[in-house]
């Protein structure tokens, strides 16, 4: 028996105690001949000391210990000594008495320790992914992974899901992103696609008559990365028939509130609260808009048009907006040369510049800015603004869009510089009513906001024709601190809505045969109205962590270049196996494609 306690289970209660651990060597002490020796496991640390009387064989062994050996330790819990107790251990009213110890296994010097508090690069945390994954934080994460699984299969058998795998090697078919492909050898020249989604396959599931399904499903798109995205990744797939939207919003209500109750001990308020799509938009300036903070953007395009000051007034007169946010009493903290690194700083979202305005203690607009503004301008701007003294205020003037673009940028970057909410903390939001459709800049045409399945609301049906700008979607987007933690849509069910939207995208009959036939044909034989969603569960655990970063919270993430440093994927392959597939490369493979 290797073991008969873990590192981390170990009380006060268990005194007098003989007990066996094994772990790791978490840090070494040498106390006057006395050794203290921090036990590590998954599940915490114990300290083991070592005295002369445990007999020179061992006492060597102890001795010759280092960081990240493995040992087996056999001894008596004792009470730690009065004024030792350590209130930050779970273990720390305790400590074990060493009667024999055994190296399992030595360890090389290794290029970083776990419990250390410097850590080196991402890129050397992941090479050496073992490593990182021993420190706690890691494992946490890892953990919380497996719970919030557990709870989501907990959850939907309860409410009468069923839990269906679908194909990872399937058709490709346009969902937005590349696709990763796979040669077939059988049949060569052709190759299947990794799934971007089971999107195709749910739908045949809710047409097959499942009712309700659910998957925690492995998805794949090669496209740009970035620090919540990854080339593979899992995400939480829902469907369900004979549903509306507050039907889906209902039950993920439900999941959210059982996700916060039992991994967090929080009861999360019903209704979650809603806006549309145009609410968030105009409100502030993105979809999955943060809430933990106000800075608001608010509009004062139409009291731009009644000033001289060009900045202001020709995007008011020419079809843009002017808005702008109120940054509360910071203003004495920001310099004019802080001012400027902000207006610097928005310049990477296609900002020209920044007008600003710091609310003086009479309750005046001032800055460079303000001599040309009549005063009782400035008086309706910061009423519209509900300036105080000390405020500071910040406008963008542009087009619709790259206000958006630079106010939302600004206030996220604001509101983290100044610290106005607890990272700790969940704010969750719902985003309805998208558009259908976006503008597709290469054709000319419209391509569909989120994929050509998603119905659009019935009273904007007649506008498909008449006013394809205006149509909104039955889509739905989960947002947490930010993020779009999911989305989902209710689907068309109709062939000949279905061809209608195909058209207005320049999707042909043939082209839409030649991808979609299967669920085409699907469709004509009885298909229940259906909807659903899928919350990207890497996402969900980096915020309920309260991490930045999703790949903290997967076991063997890729960089941002898509690869695996630790082993070194993607590579080359040998000349046989590309002879098999009948595949020939046109460049030679990069040194183990890194």
């Amino acid at each position: 028996m290797y073991r008969t306690n873990t590192c981390g289970e170990l009380r006060a209660a268990n005194t007098g105690n003989q007990i066996t651990l094994s772990g790791w060597v978490d840090s070494y002490r040498n106390h006057g001949g006395f050794l203290f020796i921090n036990l590590r496991d998954r599940y915490g640390v114990t300290q083991v000391v070592f005295t002369p009387a445990v007999g020179d064989e061992y006492f060597e062994i102890a001795q010759a210990l280092r960081l990240e050996d493995v040992i087996q330790v056999v001894g008596k819990v004792n009470p730690r000594p009065e004024g030792m107790v350590n209130p930050k251990m779970p273990t720390g009213e305790i400590e074990v008495q060493a009667i024999s110890v055994a190296l399992l296994n030595k360890s090389v010097p290794v290029p970083f320790v776990p419990s250390g508090f410097d850590m080196p690069s991402e890129e050397t945390r992941l090479k050496y992914r073992y490593l990182d994954l021993r420190r706690p934080e890691m494992q946490h994460s890892l953990v919380l992974r497996h719970k919030i699984t557990k709870v989501m299969r907990d959850y939907f058998d309860e409410l009468n899901f069923v839990e269906v795998e679908t194909p990872i090697l399937g058709k490709s078919t346009p969902e937005g992103a590349r696709d990763y492909l796979v040669p077939s050898r059988v049949s060569q020249g052709c190759f299947y696609a990794l799934p971007q989604s089971p999107q195709l396959y749910k739908q045949i599931l809710m047409i097959a008559g499942m009712d309700r399904y659910f998957q925690i499903a492995r998805c794949f798109r090669d496209e740009d990365l970035r620090a919540d995205r990854q080339p593979e990744f899992t995400q939480l797939d829902v469907e369900m028939a004979f549903v509306e939207m507050e039907d889906i919003i209902s039950v993920i209500d439900g999941l959210m509130v059982r996700l916060c109750r039992d991994l967090r001990g929080e009861e999360l308020t019903l209704p979650i609260p809603r806006m549309t799509y145009d609410e968030a938009m105009e409100r502030f300036g993105h979809d999955s808009p943060d809430l933990r903070f106000g800075m608001e953007l608010i509009d004062v395009t139409d009291l731009a048009k009644e000033c001289e000051f060009r900045v202001f007034k020709d995007p008011a007169v020419s079809g843009g907006r002017v808005r702008g946010i109120n940054v509360k009493n910071v203003a004495d903290h920001y310099s004019r040369k802080a001012i400027d690194e902000l207006i610097e700083y928005t310049k990477l979202y296609e900002a020209k510049g920044l007008v600003w305005f710091k609310v003086e203690a009479d309750g005046k607009l001032g800055g460079s800015s303000a001599k040309s503004f009549d005063d009782s301008l400035l008086e309706k701007i910061g009423e519209r603004l509900g300036a105080e003294a000390n405020d500071l205020l910040l406008f963008c003037c542009d087009t619709f869009e790259v206000t958006c673009k630079v106010l939302n940028a600004l206030r996220r970057k604001l509101a983290a510089d100044l610290r106005l909410y607890d990272p700790s903390k969940l704010n969750i939001s719902w985003v309805v009513k998208f558009p259908m459709f976006a503008p597709d800049e290469e054709t000319g045409g419209w391509t569909a906001m989120h994929h050509p399945f998603t119905a659009p609301l019935a009273e904007d049906v007649p506008k498909l024709k008449t006013d394809t700008a205006a149509v909104r979607a039955q889509a739905y987007d989960l947002v947490i601190n930010g993020f779009e933690a999911g989305g989902g849509t209710i689907r068309i069910h109709d062939t000949t809505l279905q061809s209608e939207v195909f058209s207005l995208i320049g999707l042909s009959l043939e082209t839409a045969q030649s991808q979609f036939g299967f669920l085409l044909e699907a469709l004509k034989m009885g298909a229940p109205p259906h909807g659903g969603i899928a919350l990207g569960l890497d996402r969900l655990v980096m915020l309920f962590a309260g991490l930045d970063n999703i790949r903290d919270c997967i076991a063997f993430p890729k960089t941002t270049k898509a690869s695996c440093l630790m082993t070194n994927a993607p590579g080359a392959v040998a000349p046989q196996q590309l002879e098999e597939l009948a595949i020939r490369t046109t460049v030679e493979p990069t040194a183990d494609g890194i």
